[in-house]
Order: structure tokens, then sequence, then C-alpha cells
């Protein structure tokens, strides 16, 4: 029992190994949030918030839950959030250190606000730009790419507050003024990033197909959808290093790399110097400048639809499905299979034509292998056949009519 700031909060199974490798414990994990809580909450607080729990580890999927849990400590304050499907969700706003250690305790390893005010759900107050390495792609060019939207950003009106993302790429954070609604942030993130593609061209990418955009750093405008969470400011990830996404000067960028940044070696530098965000509450701008780019741009190209009557789009890429898993170790042993099965084909193959997918299922991610045939010849394409694994996230679902 933690006694944080006049109220109580219980930790169960303190002692439970969440992190091998650094051998973290759940407590260690908890004492770790109260050390950054300052940056933590200037990322998180006021903001309803998705829970991701790893209620079984790391090496499991987490599942999403966005309804707040009916047992919870009185002060823990919730707000409600409706989306366009129609269905609405009380969900959890953390607004101290106290809340921080009990959405903690839930198995909540990162933590991933939306990018609204409890206060006011309807209009951001956080453009939130995600740099999205293909495979191949080394973090030189991830900094390359992150150097232009730096300056794109600054040359709409708005400042650039970067992090790692805790994984493979680097997030950019701008705060705006909570004056525009979804629609018209989400256009200015995209307008941003047909931007920065034209500046850097071959470097990164706003395309919205994966298959399309090659070895590039995509710029994932998406994550300004009303759906869409992205994990905050020192936030842990399920990596086996415990890997935090953390904020960084713009001068020391270039010669950071993500796995630098974990929970031993970020405790010792907020320590030793905070929060390098601390600024980004004080400089909030618009998107004025945005939006008239996007005016001058006009509509992004579409994707042609597919001439079944479907009325889906059709790829422009030679494109064949592998495998539909419930967890990515089992498609990358699917891919392996369906490549030994084809290994002229597989020795053709770029890093970047490997398209590993994570598909938000009804509660959890699963997973989708698909091959890029563009490197080999149209001879040697093999057709599309039954798949290694077909895992059916929604069996046993029903769905009302």
């Amino acid at each position: 029992m933690l006694e944080i700031d006049g109220r109580e909060v219980r930790v169960s199974n303190p002692g439970k190994v969440v992190f091998p490798e650094p051998g973290l414990t759940k407590l260690d994990l908890v004492n770790y949030y109260l050390a950054v809580a300052d940056g933590a909450l200037r990322g998180a607080a006021g903001r309803p918030m998705v829970l991701k729990r790893f209620v079984k580890g790391i090496d499991e999927e987490a599942f999403f839950q966005k309804r707040a849990p009916e047992k919870r400590p009185e002060w823990i304050d919730t707000a409600t959030l409706h989306y366009a499907s129609g269905n609405s969700a009380e969900e959890v706003v953390v607004r101290d250190a106290a809340a921080l250690a009990w959405v903690v305790n839930l198995g909540c390893l990162d933590l991933n606000p939306h990018p609204v005010r409890a206060e006011d759900l309807d209009h951001p107050d956080e453009l939130r730009v995600d740099l999205d390495p293909m495979p191949g792609v080394d973090w030189s060019q991830i900094v390359d790419v992150a150097m232009v939207a730096r300056e794109v950003l600054a040359d709409h009106g708005l400042v650039g507050w970067p992090k790692t993302s805790g994984s493979r790429g680097m997030h950019i954070y701008a705060r705006i003024e909570p004056r525009w609604d979804y629609r018209e942030v989400r256009l200015a993130a995209e307008t941003l990033a047909r931007e920065v593609e034209r500046r850097a061209p071959g470097l990164a990418s706003a395309k919205w197909w994966k298959e399309e955009r090659g070895e590039s750093v995509f710029v994932d405008f998406n994550q300004n959808a009303k759906d869409r969470t992205v994990a905050s400011a020192y936030s842990v990830r399920p990596l086996p290093d415990a890997r935090v996404s953390t904020p960084l000067d713009w001068e020391e960028v270039r010669d950071s790399r993500p796995e630098l940044f974990t929970v031993s070696t970020v405790l010792r530098r907020f320590a030793e110097r905070g929060d390098a965000a601390a600024g980004i509450d004080d400089a909030a701008g618009g998107l004025d400048a945005l939006l008239r780019l996007a005016e001058e741009l006009g509509p992004a190209e579409k994707p042609p639809k597919s001439s079944d009557g479907s009325g889906r789009r059709q790829s422009t890429m030679p494109l064949i499905e592998i495998a539909r898993t419930k967890t990515k170790p089992e498609s990358l042993e699917a891919l392996e299979r369906w490549k030994a099965k084809h290994p002229d084909v597989a020795a053709l193959l770029e890093p970047a034509d490997v398209l590993v997918d994570g598909m938000r299922g009804s509660s959890s991610l699963w997973y989708r292998i698909r091959v890029n045939l563009q490197h080999v010849p149209e001879a040697q394409r093999p057709e599309q056949g039954a798949l290694e694994a077909d895992y059916d996230p929604w069996a046993g679902r029903e769905w009302n009519t």
C-alpha cells in the first residue's frame, strides 16, 4: 500500500517480474512512473485514456479497455467520449501521481491518452506527427525526416517537440489552441505529411497504403483521427529492454537512438535534467496556415476502385496475403513457412516488401502478413494460395442486426 499525496494506492503482486531481462517488477514500474510523474503527467494528465493492459506480461498481446473499471477509487476522474459509430465510453482521466500509479497497477505499461482535454472533448489541443519507418530504414533517415517535419511546422506557426516512440520511430507533438475539430486537425496533419513528402521525396511518404511507401518514413497523419491514441511521454513500451518513449531536445536528436532510453537510463536522465518537453504547454499555435496549404494542395489522390463492384480500393501493387494470426510471432513463423516453399521468390524480396500489419480487433490486436511482389519478375510471381494461418478475430462474437 503506497501513500501518494495523501491518497492510498494498493499495488497488487508488487514482486511480479514484468520485464525479465532488466529484472523489473510491477512495483519497480510504479516507482518509475512516480519518479517521472512531472513529465508523464504533462503528456497525459487531464486527458481521457484508453487502458492498454498487459495482464499476462509483455510476451502476450495487450487488451484495450476503453471503459473505466466499475470498481475504482472515488478520486479517479472519468470523461465520456462519443464516437462516430454511435458508441460511447466512459474513460479514465488521470489527474495526478496517485491516479498514474493506479492505472499502472492495472497492467498499463504505456499511457495512451486522447489528444483532447476532458473539459473540451471535441477540440484537440495537440497535433501528433508519428514518424513510422518502413523495414530497411535506419535512424539517420528518420532524423532527416524529423528535421523536415520540424521545418514544416515552424513555417506554419507551430513548435515541434520531439520524442522517441519507444520502438523504432519518432513522435513530434505540437500544442495547438483548442479551436479546431478532429476533422480539421486530421486534415492539417495530412497536409503536413504531404508537405514533408514534397520536401523530402524518397525519404518520407504520406501514402496511406503501406505497399506504396517503399523504404521511406511514413508520416502517419491518421494518428490524429478521433479514435486513435498514441503512447505519451515517458511511457514504458512492451519491449524486452523496457524501452521508454522519451522527450528530447532537438540538438540531441541526431545522436540519439531509441534503445538508449530505458527505465534505468531515463530515471537517471530525469533526475539530472528534468523534462525536455517542460515548455510544451506554453507554445500553443494555430492551424490556419496548414489549413490554407490544404486548400492550395487540393484533395489527396485516391486509389482506383476495384472492378468487382465492391467499392473497395484496387491496389496498384502485386500483393498476396500470407497469413492472419493472433500474435506477431505466429505470423512471422507463417511467413518463414511460406518462404521455405518459395525460396527463389523470397530471395528477391526487399525488406519493405514484407508487410506486417497490426490490425485492431474487438479488444486486442491481430496480425496480417502480406508480400509485395514488385521486385519479382511477373513470370515468377506465385498466385494467391491458401493462407499459411487463417485466424478469425471475430469468431464467436455475436453481432446485433
